[in-house]
């Protein structure tokens, strides 16, 4: 027995699935979940000394790959002076003068402890600023784990093959309307049987929550116009995409610019840490300057606003880093595409910058539908194979791979030659 699976063995008598969050779970692929030991650069080591190389980069922060010397050196700088306050410090306003100067829809930000949060905490402000109370959201778009979002939610809750929750009273959830990403007609829908009752349309601008589904031409910027039209608010859930998929995250990658904004891990180097920002006169609305209250002792804490500082500082002042970053990127999905292309498997693609995700279904992806066409017992042996391998994915369908900027192209070809021994030697059971 592994020392991997003699842990699991002792967490599942303590720990509701031996996890603490779903994502981590192996069931899915059959497999036991990998404790890890340590992390640095682009690989992890778990609690038997195997080594992997890592495509999930703690669900996306780890941008920089894992154990970065100037972030660990500006946590350890802070961790002298003290772990937490519980009250103002210089680094989170330097923190929210950052994240302000980076992301042009952005005139104020308030800090949270997570992207969960920070999603609640953005809803309740839309409401609170429009006096309206519905929401729209996409099917399989994962806006964490807060009541009035799980319904129809990706991530874990799709791997699952739950579409909503025990212990989430209907009410919760009767103000919260779901449209077909991809699909502006079914928005157009909802509010014209709902109109002046709608608070705001939230969707992550890269569905990255059921695999990796971009969205198609004009479908953001018409969620743009209908909101601006109905005098609804635009939140873009940016937990994923904030700073990974440019600087200014999918907003500046498609130019469109969001009423409200959510971050996730990413602003703390990987550290538990959100935020969520948008316009000024939305987010006056917030205590103590507003009547929309939320609150949090460990909001802004000191040592995850000092990891992410230093992240946020390296990713602005490192030239040319997000379009080598996408080069490299693009490497290895198209080398990936064509390994595909030569196997002639039933398989589909998607990809954008340093994200990708591989669904074991004939046809393309463009939403929850699509993605649920996925052969999850084929993507199963596709990853235990890549597992083997050393190459350490997430365990499940429908989540993203995350390229970051440690990934070598020694690294790549590695990736790739895992790849083809799986597409090409009969092991995928496809053919």
């Amino acid at each position: 027995m592994t020392t991997s699976e003699k842990l699991f063995e002792r967490a599942v008598k303590h720990i509701p699935g031996g996890v603490n969050s779903p994502v981590r779970a192996f069931g899915s692929v059959g497999e036991t979940p990998r404790f890890i030991a340590f992390a640095k650069g682009a690989h992890l080591t778990d609690a038997d000394g195997a080594v992997y190389l890592d495509y999930v980069g703690s669900w996306g922060p780890m941008i920089l790959g894992h154990s970065h010397p100037v972030v660990l050196e500006a946590v350890e700088q802070a961790c002298k002076k003290g772990l937490s306050f519980g009250a103002a410090t210089e680094a989170e306003v330097e923190m929210a003068e950052l994240i302000c100067s980076i992301v042009p829809s952005v005139q104020m930000v308030r800090m949270v402890n997570s992207g969960t949060e920070a999603v609640m905490s953005a809803i309740r402000a839309a409401r609170g600023y429009t006096g309206r109370n519905k929401i729209v959201k996409f099917a399989g778009c994962y806006h964490g784990h807060c009541d009035a979002m799980l319904v129809k939610a990706g991530s874990g809750v799709m791997t699952a093959g739950v579409p909503d929750s025990a212990g989430v009273p209907s009410g919760c959830t009767a103000d919260t309307l779901t449209a077909v990403y991809n699909d502006l007609e079914s928005v157009e829908k909802l509010f014209d049987a709902w109109g002046k009752e709608i608070a705001a349309v939230i969707v992550e601008p890269v569905g990255a929550n059921m695999g990796v589904v971009p969205p198609r031409g004009g479908f953001l910027q018409g969620l743009r116009r209908i909101c601006t039209e109905q005098g609804s608010l635009l939140i873009f859930d940016e937990v994923i995409t904030g700073f990974r998929l440019s600087l200014s995250g999918a907003q500046g990658y498609y130019d469109i610019q969001p009423d409200l904004t959510t971050f996730g891990k990413i602003i703390g180097g990987g550290m538990p840490v959100g935020a969520y920002g948008g316009r000024k006169d939305i987010m006056e609305m917030v205590a103590p300057a507003g009547p929309v209250y939320q609150a949090g002792t460990l909001s802004g804490n000191p040592v995850a606003m000092a990891a992410g500082l230093a992240q946020l500082r390296l990713l602005r002042d490192t030239p040319d880093f997000y379009e080598e970053l996408h080069r490299r990127s693009d490497r290895l999905f198209t080398g990936m595409e064509e390994i595909l292309k030569e196997a002639g498997g039933p398989c589909q693609l998607n990809h954008i910058g340093s994200l990708g995700c591989l669904f074991f279904t004939e046809q393309p992806v463009h939403d929850y539908a699509s993605a649920k066409t996925s052969d999850t017992k084929a993507f199963a042996r596709y990853f235990s194979h890549m597992l083997k391998e050393g190459i350490y994915l997430a365990p499940s369908q429908f989540e993203a791979m995350f390229v970051s900027s440690a990934i070598t192209e020694e690294d790549i070809q590695e990736t790739l030659t895992a790849v083809r021994r799986f597409f090409c030697s009969g092991k995928s059971g496809l053919f």
